[in-house]
């Protein structure tokens, strides 16, 4: 049987799936294939390893000839026509639960980012800018005392909680449904979307994407921010409306933003460049050797076990 994978992965991926006979073939190129290779390399393969950059829509899907399982190495799988793939009798998987602390950390670290203007001081002090310590230079804001929103008290955001009650935040969230465990951990009050964003110093999103958390962030709603809270997303960019958080950023309606994630991503918005009070990161949530390992381990492992006519590990 065939394997197909969209891209090189970290860990011991293709030697898992060769010693269980598989025939594994990898796209090696440095670049996301496009959809024509995709659809030429994968037609024949029992199997798919796939990436969120690839879009397997109802296209694909109609090309995958013998496919069994489409593994997609990420939380999310909005790249996957999840319905569609379904009525063809395909799996579809993901790789939940191993990224929550890389995810976490990195959350932590864009909000002590923006609240201490990090990237700021590293371009002044690369600039030979800094001569002289100075009473008023690059003020930022303390954690300590300041209200924090979660957005989505999952996982991840469970995680990014646990890690910000040693710096004396108060917890506020907003889910769909009463999160008692997170309360009962974190002390945290659940509260519509708009105190949370009214009331927030610091808001950070753990969302998945689907039709109901589409710009659930927007126009409307980020005028509520105080002009000293922090914007941190680290879960899609598609949850924010993009253009409207550029606007309150140039006009400094907010102190900064933090982003991992982006509306079009992999094209970002150039107006974002143009801004000092935001710090852009290419999509790292989960870029750590130990979980990047893990996913990929989680994605072949879930499709030896698909292949082996056993149920998935971790359906979707």
């Amino acid at each position: 049987m065939k394997i197909f994978i969209t891209q090189e992965l970290p860990g011991n991926v293709e030697e898992l799936l060769r010693k269980k006979g598989f025939d594994v073939d990898v796209f090696r190129k440095n670049k996301i294939i496009s959809k024509r290779e995709l659809i030429r390399k994968a037609k024949d393969a029992d199997g798919l390893i796939s990436l969120l950059t690839n879009t397997i829509d109802k296209e694909v899907i109609d090309n995958l000839n013998f496919c069994r399982i489409i593994a997609n190495v990420a939380v999310g799988y909005n790249n996957i026509d999840v319905n569609y793939a379904k009525s063809k009798n395909i799996f579809v998987t993901n790789t939940p639960g191993i990224l929550n602390d890389a995810t976490a950390d990195l959350t932590l670290a864009l909000i002590l980012s923006c609240a201490r203007r990090l990237r700021e001081g590293d371009i002044y002090t690369r600039g030979n800018k800094f001569k002289a310590w100075m009473p008023q230079l690059l003020l930022g804001m303390e954690l300590a005392g300041k209200t924090v929103g979660i957005i989505g008290a999952g996982r991840i955001g469970s995680e990014v909680a646990k890690r910000l009650i040693p710096f004396k935040t108060k917890i506020i969230y907003y889910d769909r449904t009463v999160k008692r465990d997170f309360e009962k951990l974190t002390g945290a009050k659940k509260v519509s979307l708009n105190f949370l964003i009214n009331n927030s110093d610091i808001v950070s999103l753990h969302i998945p994407l689907n039709d109901k958390t589409y710009h659930l962030l927007n126009n409307e709603n980020l005028k509520l921010m105080k002009p000293t809270s922090i914007l941190a997303n680290t879960s899609r960019g598609e949850v924010i409306e993009e253009k409207s958080l550029i606007d309150i950023l140039k006009k400094r309606k907010i102190f900064a933003a933090g982003m991992d994630v982006y509306e079009n991503e992999p094209d970002i918005n150039k107006e974002l460049f143009k801004l000092d009070n935001v710090i852009l990161l290419p999509h790292i949530g989960s870029a750590t050797v130990e979980t990047r390992s893990k996913m990929a381990s989680l994605a072949a492992k879930n499709v030896i076990s698909v292949m082996l006519r056993k149920k998935p590990i971790t359906p979707v």
